[in-house]
């Protein structure tokens, strides 16, 4: 990353600039529950905005929670280290003990963003455990709502992927915040101008061998025809609004069916009442099954081409199949989801 200087005609300025104490309670509300929340900082405009405001809020608003700073050097370039120190220096003024993480092993050459992103949260969670912090807070914002429905958009996500990220999750036995969805990352770039504080500009961000950049480039356009990123975010919390109702339903219907142990550790439902359902509860019901049985989350693509092998079934037909590392059983009465038998190695014997 390079170093962006305020603007010119910013005069320097204290931490008073940007939301009253009011809105800065209400922004940091999620930060009130916990004793020690940890920021990640990695210099860039949206996490300096962030440490600069939670700062504020620590000052105007007395809570009790402890805050505390890491940056995560990926090692990718030779300006990291210093673009880290630049972080604790910041943090070091701002009187927040700021800790330096690097990554365990190598990044990977192929998925880089992906692998990063894996890396980062699992340092971030590491070390949130070993200070007795309970929540970690990030720095993503309206833009990244955007891209982020836009992205998911184009690949054919359900109701659950537009939701789009969310305000706060559980995430390895802490909880993610992000206080700043809401925010233009304009506003925080001004935000730290204003506040003469120089912040880091990274050039993956204008890398058109990325597919996020690819993406932001069609922002502007969109925009022009009314899809901003203030209309893509809302379009995401109408689809979080609705896959909340969802999930309701499909515990009243996992609670209705009566989900019942089978052979082998198996979950089986009626088969006539799981046909009776609306589709997409039977499919978050199917799911929710095999993810827990299973090896994991289940791809939604995956799951409808199961659930319309079931349903092709005739009354007196019967059948099996494997998925996300469950078996699927349907029997004339019922279908029965258990693990899967472990596959043996190539050329092992029986």
């Amino acid at each position: 990353m390079s170093r962006s200087a305020p603007a010119a005609d910013a005069a320097p300025a204290d931490l008073a600039l940007g939301p009253r104490a009011a809105e800065l309670a209400t922004l940091f509300a999620a930060f009130g529950v916990h004793d020690r929340v940890l920021l990640a900082v990695s210099g860039g405009p949206d996490s300096t905005a962030l440490m600069l405001l939670a700062k504020r809020w620590q000052v105007e608003c007395r809570p009790s929670t402890q805050l505390h700073i890491a940056t995560v050097d990926h090692g990718l370039r030779a300006e990291s280290r210093s673009e880290a120190g630049a972080v604790a220096a910041l943090a070091a003024q701002l009187g927040l003990p700021h800790s330096l993480l690097d990554l365990a092993v190598p990044l990977p050459a192929t998925r880089l963003q992906e692998a990063a992103r894996h890396a980062r949260y699992e340092a971030l969670t590491a070390h949130a455990h070993a200070i007795g912090a309970t929540a970690l807070a990030t720095a993503h914002t309206l833009d990244d709502q955007a891209e982020t429905v836009l992205f998911r958009l184009l690949r054919g996500s359900g109701v659950s992927g537009l939701a789009g990220i969310p305000v706060l999750r559980p995430l390895g036995g802490l909880t993610l915040l992000r206080p700043l969805l809401g925010w233009p990352k304009a506003e925080l770039v001004a935000l730290c101008r204003a506040a003469d504080i120089a912040f880091a500009e990274d050039p993956s961000n204008v890398n058109t061998r990325f597919a996020r950049v690819r993406l932001r480039a069609l922002l502007p356009s969109l925009a022009a025809e009314g899809g901003d990123a203030a209309t893509l975010g809302r379009l995401a919390h109408r689809m979080a609004r609705a896959d909340a109702a969802l999930e309701a339903a499909t515990d009243a219907a996992a609670a209705a069916l009566g989900a019942v142990p089978g052979e082998e550790g198996a979950l089986a439902f009626p088969r006539v009442g799981l046909a009776a359902l609306p589709e997409e509860i039977a499919l978050r019901l199917l799911g929710r099954v095999i993810g827990a049985v299973g090896t994991g989350s289940v791809e939604l693509g995956k799951l409808e081409a199961l659930m319309g092998w079931i349903a092709g079934l005739g009354d007196q037909q019967t059948g099996a199949r494997t998925l996300a590392g469950a078996v699927v059983r349907v029997s004339r009465h019922r279908v029965a989801v258990a693990r899967a038998p472990e596959r043996r190695p190539l050329g092992s014997r029986r």
